[in-house]
C-alpha cells in the first residue's frame, strides 16, 4: 500500500488497472480536443503518475491514442456481437440498445474514436478504419445467417455499401444525440434500426 500526502493509504493499482486508468484519461482529453492539441504530460499529471511511467506503458502519443481507439472499438463489438439464431430484426434492436447504452456510458471514449479519423498520423487512421472494417464484417456476417436478409445479401451487389452507409449514418446520429439532440435513447434507436431496414427491404 502507498500512503498520499493526507496520510491514507492508497492500494497499489496493477498493470492492467493502470492501463485502463491511463486510457480512460485518454479518451476523455482526446474526445475534448484534436488530436494535435493533447499532450501526453497532460495524461500523466491527471492520472497522478510519472510520464516516464506512461511511456513505459505506451511508446509514444501514437500508440497510446492507437490503443485509445482499440479500446473502444473492442467494446462496441463485444457489446453488439450478433446471437446465432436469432433473427436480424429482433437483434437489431437488442444490438441497438446495447450500443446506445455504451454510448451513453462511455460518451468520451465514443467520441474519442470518431475523432481518430480527422487525426493527421496515417497510422492512427489506419487503426480507426481497421475498427469500422471489423463493425462492417461483424453487421454483414449477421444479415448473410439470416434466413430473411442472407438472400438480400447475395442478390444485391449494393448491400456492403448501405452497411458502410448505414454505420456513418448512425455514428453521426449518435455524435448529435450527444449535442443535446432531444430524442431519448428510443427514438435514436427507432431511428437507427428504420434505416438499416430501409435500405435492405425491397
Amino acid at each position: 500500500m502507498a500512503v498520499d500526502q493526507g496520510g491514507r493509504a492508497r492500494r497499489r493499482l496493477s498493470t492492467e488497472e493502470r492501463r485502463e486508468q491511463l486510457l480512460a484519461v485518454g479518451a476523455r482529453l482526446f474526445s475534448e480536443s484534436p488530436y494535435d492539441e493533447v499532450w501526453v504530460e497532460q495524461v500523466a499529471e491527471i492520472a497522478g503518475v510519472s510520464r516516464g511511467l506512461l511511456y513505459h506503458y505506451f511508446p509514444n502519443k501514437r500508440d497510446f491514442f492507437a490503443a485509445v481507439v482499440e479500446r473502444e472499438s473492442e467494446r462496441m463489438l463485444r457489446m453488439t456481437a450478433p446471437v446465432p439464431g436469432v433473427p436480424v430484426r429482433e437483434q437489431l434492436t437488442a444490438g441497438l440498445d446495447a450500443y446506445l447504452e455504451y454510448v451513453e456510458a462511455h460518451a468520451h471514449g465514443y467520441r474519442a474514436f470518431h475523432r481518430a479519423d480527422a487525426a493527421g498520423d496515417q497510422a492512427v487512421r489506419r487503426v480507426y478504419r481497421r475498427a469500422l472494417a471489423a463493425q462492417e464484417r461483424q453487421v454483414l456476417a449477421a444479415l448473410a445467417a439470416d434466413p430473411e436478409f442472407g438472400p438480400v445479401l447475395e442478390s444485391r451487389p449494393d448491400t456492403r455499401l448501405a452497411v458502410r452507409g448505414w454505420l456513418a449514418f448512425t455514428t453521426a446520429v449518435c455524435l448529435e444525440w450527444l449535442r443535446g439532440a432531444h430524442l431519448g435513447r428510443e427514438q435514436v434507436r427507432d431511428l437507427c434500426a428504420r434505416a438499416l431496414l430501409g435500405v435492405l427491404t425491397p
